[in-house]
Formats: C-alpha cells, sequence, structure tokens
C-alpha cells in the first residue's frame, strides 16, 4: 500500500521544512510513503527545501492556482502508484501527525474520501463573520452534495485512487467544494475526522478577502448544482417566475371584472415577461439534464482511460471483502 502526501506551495520556505518534518515516516497498514511538493511558481527556496527533504518536485513556471496544482499532484500520483493520496497544505496549518488517522477509514475499507474537519468554532483566529460563513458554505455543498460534513472547505483531505478515478476537477478556484460535490452525487463513501489546527502562519492567498472568497467559491458551488442538479435550479426558477408571472393576470382579471382593466396593459407585459422567464427556465433545465446524462457517459469513458492508463481499481467494499 503506497501513501504519496502531497503539498501545493506558493513561496512556503518559512514553514515547508516544519510541514515536511512532521509527516510521519512510518504508519500501520501503508507500506511506502512519498513526499511530493507541488511549486507554484514560488520565487523563494521553496523547491530547494522540499528536495533537502527528500520530495519530489513538480514546478510551475509561474502560479497556475491552488486546483492546478491538485490535478497536477494527482496524475502524478496516479502515474507513480499510489494507492491513497493525502493533500495538505505548505502554510503548516494542518497537523500532519495525523495522517495516519485520516488513511485509517480508507485502509479499513469504510470511505474513499476522509476530511479533516478543522472544528472552525474553536479556530481562534477566524472572526465570527467567518465561522458563521464557513458553516453556511459547509451546509450549501452538504445540500447540494447529499452529505453531512462540518467542514466542507478543509484542504486537508485523504483520497483512495478508486475516487481519484471517479473525480474530474474543472475549476479554475479550489477543488475542494468541488470534489466534495461530484462525490456525494456519485455516492462515495466520505468520512471526517476532528482535528485541532496549528497557529496561524500567514494569510490566505487564494483570495485578497472573505467576500472575494465567498463570491468564488459559490460561483463553484453554482456550477457543482448546475452539473448534478440542473432541475433543481432551473424546476424553481421556472416556479418563481410563473407564480410571480401568473399574479398581473389574475390582478388584471379581478380589475376587469371590477370595471377598472383599461389602465393596467403594463401589469400584462410585465406577466407575460415573466412567463416567458418561466419557460426559457424549464428550456434551460431540459438542456442541462441531457447535457448532464452526456457528462455522465463521458466521466465513464474517463474512468475507463484512467483504469488503461493507470490500471484497475477497486472500491472500498471490495478491497475490504478481499482482505
Amino acid at each position: 500500500m503506497k501513501l504519496i502526501v502531497q503539498v501545493p506551495c506558493l513561496n512556503e520556505e518559512e514553514t515547508l521544512a516544519t510541514v515536511l518534518s512532521s509527516i510521519p515516516s512510518q504508519i500501520d497498514g501503508i507500506d511506502e510513503i512519498e513526499l511530493l511538493v507541488i511549486d507554484d511558481g514560488s520565487t523563494d527556496r521553496t523547491g530547494e527545501i522540499a528536495r533537502e527533504f527528500g520530495a519530489h518536485v513538480l514546478r510551475h513556471a509561474r502560479p497556475m492556482g491552488l486546483a492546478q496544482s491538485f490535478r497536477d499532484g494527482i496524475d502524478y500520483a496516479m502515474a507513480n502508484g499510489a494507492d491513497i493520496v493525502v493533500n495538505t497544505d505548505g502554510d503548516n496549518q494542518y497537523p500532519q501527525e495525523r495522517i495516519g488517522d485520516l488513511v485509517r477509514p480508507i485502509l479499513e475499507g469504510r470511505a474513499e474520501i476522509v476530511i479533516g474537519d478543522r472544528q472552525t468554532h474553536k479556530i481562534e483566529h477566524f472572526s465570527a463573520f467567518k465561522k458563521v460563513m464557513q458553516r453556511f458554505g459547509s451546509w450549501v455543498v452538504n445540500k447540494a452534495a447529499g452529505t453531512d460534513l462540518p467542514d466542507a472547505a478543509s484542504g486537508f483531505r485523504a483520497y483512495s485512487r478508486y475516487s481519484i478515478y471517479r473525480l474530474n476537477v474543472v475549476t479554475q478556484f479550489s477543488y475542494c467544494m468541488e470534489t466534495i460535490i461530484q462525490a456525494g452525487n456519485k455516492r462515495l463513501a466520505i468520512e471526517s475526522v476532528e482535528i485541532d489546527t496549528n497557529a496561524k502562519t500567514r494569510e490566505s492567498r487564494l483570495f485578497n478577502n472573505m467576500f472575494e472568497h465567498m463570491i468564488k467559491s459559490g460561483q463553484a458551488i453554482l456550477r457543482s448544482y448546475i452539473m448534478f442538479k440542473p432541475w433543481t435550479i432551473f424546476a424553481s426558477l421556472a416556479t418563481v417566475f410563473g407564480l410571480i408571472g401568473l399574479y398581473p393576470f389574475v390582478r388584471y382579471a379581478i380589475l376587469l371584472a371590477i370595471g377598472d382593466g383599461g389602465n393596467h396593459f403594463q401589469s400584462l407585459m410585465l406577466g407575460t415577461l415573466l412567463l416567458i422567464g418561466a419557460l426559457l427556465s424549464v428550456a434551460l433545465g431540459v438542456l442541462s439534464d441531457l447535457n448532464k446524462t452526456n457528462r455522465i457517459l463521458t466521466e465513464q469513458m474517463l474512468e475507463r482511460e484512467k483504469e488503461r492508463q493507470y490500471g484497475p481499481v477497486h472500491p472500498a467494499a471490495e478491497r475490504t471483502e478481499v482482505a
């Protein structure tokens, strides 16, 4: 059983040594542990430090973002025979000594993905507003994924080889929300493990402020919603537009019945536009549903291609039966 711990980095020379030195060198049930650092265009000694600790380094000539770093790391891990991939951060936010606990549910066949629950309500440097938004964001993601995860934004995660075959990251921002929604809708088993985070070392480089993070996360969640549950979006829009659009017609009919309908044609125009919006929402829902079917078939082809390229793999239930 081979584990690859991947660490996406951008100018992390101050903390990377601490991160790499605290990653366990031995874990029960794991035969081999390999370190992988994705150097996302760093201008400091990040790559040099990684090599000093024996990590393999994938370097981007310029920053390409967390999602691309994650994809490149996953491609390397699959090509080099990883059975489990753990993703952690180079800023030493996460307790690397808990990696053994993170992979345990996968080794025992209970889960395909395990997420470190940061218990955000306990993080001192999180403002009250940020704690509320973290809970709200996790609630939205859980609704889209059909899951019950307390910390959907946590980047401290373990993925089985089988789950990686089934996930396809398309966002350019952050893979965290998207992979949960995909995994939930693909019925992959997901568990959480409570962890305590380390002291804050720097501000996030994913976004400039909380509102930017909210907007980008919202875009990723909405895209995933449309991908996996198009009728949830478009049927809701059609219902809202339809009900509001009917109101002017009912109002006009009542006014006409009491002899005061002649001066209210603008209400009919508004109602007509809203009803057209309802019909367009239905049409978009049909097209999105057809696109969903096409995407499912395409992803099945991608899974077969991954098996052809990297070798066959079995889900946790089958691995447990074989063991």
